[in-house]
């Protein structure tokens, strides 16, 4: 195996990313456009349905990405990379998977605040594990709808950097994840 083949990402956590990434984007969009929804629009009840059902989704992946990345270390850092863009990349990556993850708590929050489990593509339901508290779907909805946003701010720092390393540095950063 060469130098160019080990500084890269194995195969499963690059596609793990892009996917959560697809999603991640995804949810994003699918959730800002449901907020202008009004009633009497036909996709009122079917957009909050998919977004609950993709959400599930991407829970799924998260729990695998997590695991793997748990006992796959990453690549090592590039020669080239200074001690400030190694550290920021770090709080940075941390702020992305617990971003994603509290997203993903609070999203369960706002759709079992009623007591009912929540149906996936209409064929499993995932069932209520906490029972509902007082505002719960408000205090989660602030919390989620806050989070997002905050999350797409450091998906754009992210994507920023990747760009530099690219763009400006003209190292492998990137191309190690494509």
């Amino acid at each position: 195996m060469n130098i160019e083949t080990i500084s890269k990402w194995s195969l499963s956590s690059r596609v793990l990313h892009w996917l959560s990434a697809f999603f991640i984007f995804g949810l994003f969009i699918l959730g800002v456009w449901m907020r202008t929804l009004d009633y009497y629009n036909p996709w009122y009840q079917q957009a909050p349905d998919l977004h609950k059902s993709f959400g599930i989704l991407l829970i799924s992946i998260m729990i695998v990405r997590l695991v793997l990345r748990f006992f796959t270390p990453p690549p090592p850092h590039l020669d080239t990379h200074k001690p400030w863009e190694i550290n920021i990349a770090k709080v940075v990556h941390w702020a992305l998977y617990l971003g994603v993850i509290l997203i993903l708590i609070t999203g369960y929050l706002i759709a079992t605040s009623e007591n009912r489990p929540i149906e996936v593509f209409e064929t499993f339901n995932i069932p209520v594990l906490i029972q509902a508290f007082d505002e719960q779907e408000d205090i989660a909805g602030f919390i989620h709808e806050w989070a997002a946003y905050t999350l797409m701010a450091f998906v754009g720092l992210h994507m920023a950097g990747a760009l530099k390393h690219h763009f400006i540095d003209k190292d492998k950063t990137l191309k190690r994840m494509l």
